[in-house]
């Protein structure tokens, strides 16, 4: 019989077990100040988080891909994060993926009960052809779910890199993980609501490594976007101030190069900056593992 009482996502907050009876601005109050706690939960677990990045880097920059997958409120968090790296970063959809247990129809209802089975988090990734190359991430709050836990189990048998983000000390998904992660944020304002700190620790994190990955792969330019992809009105208008900002262009030469690079702004930079042709920018960044810093310095130096 499992023992939710252990769990430290399940434990009884005290200091909101009479929030059925604050005012507004008081319950608000109260979740402010235990969410406040979440950001110096994850300092203090920095370290492991930076493990974790190297794992998912190392993968990502040798031709593997990062897979999260989770179930319930962790899996969605998980595919929210996925969703948003190829706009953000101009990478392919496959590159950062996220899964979760019950389907795509799990996204917007609950299927809670898809949890539950340890060989669907095995078929799950067996779907998607999960190789040694890859790395996956397994999130789970409680840090005991059977889906979690049987596709980590399966990726570690197959020799890809695991992760494992719980909320919950000792958790039994870092059992199978080459690289545990456990934020253990605290008991929830709401027993069992980790769709509150919980899940605030779980998006944080995910956006740590998303991003760092980013930008240890190049993708970004000082702290700009600069491998973005100009698909609406918004994202082309950042494309041209970014190239603006780092070139010093005007706003016509900044369309003419977008359209000469194809809206490639990565590339359009180093065509600025260097005087060179799309061919030639192109084939000096694939030089310099797309890095533009790298590709403009080792240029000056042997030109």
């Amino acid at each position: 019989m499992l023992n939710l009482k252990k769990l430290d996502t399940e434990q009884i907050n005290e200091n909101t077990k009479e929030i059925d009876l604050f005012e507004t601005i008081d319950i608000l109050k109260a979740i402010n100040n235990e969410d406040k706690t979440v950001a110096y939960t994850i300092e203090n677990i920095l370290s492991d988080i930076e493990k974790a990045v190297e794992s998912a880097y190392f993968c990502l920059k040798n031709g593997g891909r990062l897979i999260y997958i989770g179930a319930g409120t962790s899996g969605r968090l998980g595919v929210l994060d996925a969703s948003e790296c190829p706009p953000t970063y101009g990478v392919s959809t496959d590159f950062i993926q996220g899964i979760i247990a019950g389907g795509d129809n799990a996204l917007r209802n609950a299927m809670e009960g898809a949890e539950d089975s340890e060989e669907m988090g095995e078929k799950d990734l067996k779907a998607i052809n999960l190789s040694s190359k890859d790395c996956v991430l397994g999130l789970a709050a409680s840090g005991r779910t059977p889906y979690v836990y049987g596709a980590l189990k399966y990726a570690k048998k197959i020799g890809a890199k695991t992760i494992s983000l719980a909320c919950s000390k000792n958790a039994y998904i870092s059992t199978v993980s080459d690289n545990p992660i456990e934020a253990v944020v605290g008991a929830e304002v709401v027993t069992g609501s980790t769709r509150m700190k919980a899940g605030t620790a779980q998006k944080m994190i995910l956006n740590m490594i998303s991003t760092s990955c980013m930008i240890k792969l190049g993708k970004v330019y000082g702290n700009l976007m600069i491998d973005v992809r100009p698909t609406n009105l918004k994202l082309i208008e950042r494309a041209r101030n970014i190239l603006m900002e780092v070139t010093n262009c005007s706003y016509e030469m900044a369309n003419t190069y977008l359209a000469l690079s194809e809206n490639n702004v990565k590339v359009a930079i180093v065509m600025i900056t260097l005087n060179l042709s799309k061919e030639d920018a192109t084939l000096l960044l694939n030089k310099n593992n797309e890095n533009i810093s790298l590709s403009i310095k080792n240029f000056k130096e042997n030109n």
